[in-house]
């Protein structure tokens, strides 16, 4: 007896693999292999089947395990059932498709683990005599090439055209100093190599001097992926028109029911369930190869700008400086790897494209063209861009509605980026005929709900959805339960996360866009509410209410005081601030001024004369003060 609830997570796990692995073997023992994939995608499909009356929280029993066991095997031996073709192809798609960016980096990583050995023979070398050296760089040779990718290591061409393309930028003397290096120096360098030997082996190719062995990328990509691109229009074409004349007779049907093919009804359905599912996948695939399109065109102009700004660099000098030519011989070593990466992504698509196809035969055996034409007399069959171009034009009316809100063309910015759940079909069709694919027109206008976004193929449909769509999303819901592969196909692995595909909840945490409405709105105030106020003594000059602090302060009666230490010294400038000395000056009323005479005085006789004694006289000549 088993109660999931109640187990631990390791028991439950433990329980489930037990389960799976019977259920593979009772397949295998009647001829059918399935992958563990597959069957654990159909238990939890059969246990979440409300018609299987399964419980997870109650404990079950021997009986129901082998019930369980019993409706899984059934399920996965019904090879005449359009719904086990639908989940094999899911589940081959979500274990096989990654996008370009994983797809990439794990080639990468893929290369990087084969050249392992090879590095490591060459970093890890501790060589000596000459013989041990010229086996280094032999080794070296051989690591740039099969890095490179650029011809076999075992053609003798190869091997001397790019052995003379290595010595002309490492030659064999300098192996000496590049074996000193550390080990992460000679792995970088190692690459660096690669990456210069790649751009000069290329320029001389160009130049019809070299080239031995390598491809002409730019002309294999241009045609091969017009070729790639024709089979995948064709198989969408193909999946398109079986579509559409499935959904014409399933319309039809439920306008005028008839007893005697009410049985294949439920066929036809899931039929259609893996004809649109097919769709899906090879738009998917399309579109990058659409992507692979547009970056080959963007790396073919960048590849001949790089080639001519290499030749308009060279030109007829015999040396010229690394620093110049180097950047161009790694730009042009980068460009053909991504042209050799994507010839590896248009090889992974168009295996994938192929691989596909193994699901579709179930329509051939049961729908042949001749009972399908019988089905189809006197229906017309509609493809979706007639469906939605009849309804162009039609718009809900916002006024209807009080609490819905709708969204439009020409008032959502990113309308045409929105997330439309389940895949762009009308959700009332899906609930309200039991699973009718129609696809919806969002110009009737989208409805937002609970933050999700729902389109209609028609006005009344829109209508009737917006009215309770919590109940209409449970049909589609309970829908999905009967039918597993719908949860995919209509993306609804927010609502069975048992069920999400590896895909789906890798991406997980990428939020859905939300919408950017806008519309045409204007405001006018006036000029002056209230009347001015202006404050004369405001000032917003900082310098100006320094300047009025410092003079509030009265420094002029502070004294400024300045100390330095030897810990201080060298470490700021001081500086102090005197106020200078003033010239002072009075003046009186009247002016007025006094002379005295000058004093003259002469001494006569100093000179002597005949005598000996000399006779001197003095004579004062100066004038009384009365005289003057």
């Amino acid at each position: 007896m088993y109660c999931w609830s109640r187990m631990s997570h390791s028991q439950a796990e433990s329980v489930i693999k037990n389960i799976i692995r019977e259920i593979g073997q009772e397949c295998a023992m009647k001829g059918q292999t399935v992958s563990e994939t597959l069957v654990a995608f159909m238990v939890k499909a059969v246990v979440l089947d409300p018609r299987n009356e399964f419980n997870v929280d109650r404990t079950l029993t021997k009986n129901d395990v082998q019930k369980l066991i019993k409706l899984c095997v059934g399920r996965l031996l019904d090879t005449a059932n359009p719904s086990l073709d639908t989940i094999k192809m899911q589940v081959y798609f979500d274990m096989n498709y990654t996008n370009r960016v994983e797809l990439l980096n794990e080639q990468h990583r893929i290369l990087e683990v084969r050249l392992a050995p090879v590095s490591r023979d060459i970093t890890d070398n501790r060589a000596r005599t000459r013989e041990e050296l010229e086996s280094v760089y032999r080794k070296i040779v051989s690591y740039v090439l099969l890095r490179s990718g650029l011809g076999s290591p075992t053609d003798i061409k190869v091997v001397r055209e790019a052995t003379a393309a290595l010595q002309s930028v490492f030659p064999q003397t300098e192996l000496g100093i590049f074996l000193s290096l550390s080990k992460k120096d000679k792995e970088r360098q190692l690459k660096e190599l690669t990456m210069i030997v790649t751009g000069i082996r290329l320029f001389n190719k160009d130049c019809g001097k070299g080239g031995e062995g390598i491809d002409d990328l730019p002309a294999i990509l241009n045609e091969a992926i017009p070729a790639a691109t024709q089979p995948i229009d064709a198989e969408l074409r193909a999946s398109q028109d079986l579509a559409y004349r499935y959904t014409a007779f399933l319309e039809m049907m439920h306008e005028r029911p008839h007893r005697n093919i009410e049985a294949r009804l439920s066929m036809l359905k899931e039929a259609l369930f893996n004809v649109r599912q097919h769709e899906a996948f090879l738009c998917i695939i399309l579109s990058d190869v659409i992507t692979c399109a547009q970056e080959v065109e963007m790396m073919d102009k960048q590849f001949a700008a790089q080639i001519e700004q290499l030749k308009n660099t060279v030109q007829t000098k015999t040396a010229v400086p690394t620093s110049q030519v180097f950047p161009i011989f790694l730009a042009l070593s980068n460009l053909w790897t991504s042209f050799q990466d994507e010839i590896l992504l248009l090889s992974f698509l168009t295996n994938l494209t192929v691989s596909l196809q193994q699901f579709l035969g179930i329509h051939a055996q049961l729908f042949p063209d001749d009972v399908m034409e019988t089905l189809l007399g006197g229906v017309t069959v509609k493809s979706d861009e007639q469906r939605i171009k009849e309804t162009m034009g039609i718009k809900v009316n916002v006024s209807d509605f009080k609490k819905q809100e709708w969204l439009f063309p020409e008032t959502t910015a990113n309308f045409n980026q929105l997330l439309i759940q389940y895949r762009g079909f009308c959700a009332h069709t899906l609930a309200e005929k039991d699973g009718l694919l129609l696809p919806g027109n969002p110009a009737i206008g989208i409805l937002k709900h609970k933050e999700k976004y729902y389109t209609f193929s028609s006005k009344e449909s829109a209508y009737v959805f917006a009215q309770n769509p919590d109940m209409f999303i449970q049909l589609i819901g309970e829908k999905a339960k009967e039918c597993a592969e719908l949860i995919q196909l209509l993306e609804l692995h927010h609502q069975f996360e048992s069920l999400a595909p590896y895909s789906q909840v890798r991406s997980g945490d990428k939020r859905s866009m939300k919408p950017i409405t806008k519309c045409n709105s204007s405001t006018q105030t006036d000029t002056h509410i209230l009347p001015p106020t202006i404050v004369k003594s405001y000032e917003w000059n900082e310098w100006e209410l320094r300047r009025k602090a410092i003079k509030l302060a009265n420094l002029r009666r502070k004294l400024t005081h300045s100390v330095q230490t030897n810990l201080s010294h060298m470490r700021r400038d001081n500086s102090t601030q005197v106020y200078l000395l003033k010239d002072f000056g009075t003046q009186t009323r009247l002016d007025n001024s006094s002379n005295v005479p000058r004093p003259q005085i002469f001494l006569a006789g100093l000179r002597g004369g005949s005598t000996r004694t000399t006779c001197m006289v003095k004579v004062n000549l100066t004038r009384a003060v009365d005289e003057t």
